[in-house]
């Protein structure tokens, strides 16, 4: 990721990709099972339907914020192509989180895609505490969430590969 100078207003987003040797078809479940995200990210540590198919409670922990709970809101579900929720307030969410998977070359192109903001964040408190950091505080933030999505898609490939 290089550094665009990103303010957190500026909603500021990342985007990795995979190719996998399967079917969307085959791809979807398990990028549509939220229960199971905990086993492949080190920050998010448990998952719960509270409404199943509709809103969901999320539990992270990261060494520079400790841990904290959030709901979502599932925004978007079209069986095999997208999956995408909210969090926090679907109207104006501190994030907004996507899977899409298009058929490609006989396989899966997935891509994970997460946008910050324009809702507050635990990186909002951060930003309020160092405004002139902002930037590199928004920039750092978002090189982890490529990272750990790079991660994610990594383990969802070998999940679905080595079956």
């Amino acid at each position: 990721m290089e550094w665009t100078g990103a303010r957190y207003a500026d909603k500021p987003t990342a985007e990795v990709s995979t190719w996998i040797d399967a079917a969307p078809e085959d791809v979807w479940p398990v990028v549509s099972d939220i229960e199971l995200m905990p086993s492949l990210s080190p920050e998010l540590q448990s998952v719960e339907w509270c409404e199943a198919g509709r809103t969901f409670i999320g539990r992270s922990k990261h060494d520079a914020f400790g841990e904290w709970e959030t709901t979502s809101y599932v925004v978007e579900c079209e069986e095999p192509r997208v999956f995408a929720w909210a969090v926090a307030d679907p109207a104006e969410p501190s994030a907004v989180w996507r899977f899409t998977l298009e058929p490609d070359n006989g396989g899966t192109r997935l891509s994970q895609w997460m946008q910050m903001g324009p809702g507050r964040s635990g990186l909002s408190f951060a930003i309020d505490r160092m405004p002139e950091k902002e930037q590199k505080i928004v920039f750092v933030r978002l090189r982890e969430f490529e990272a750990a999505m790079t991660g994610n898609l990594a383990a969802i490939k070998d999940r679905i590969e080595s079956r």
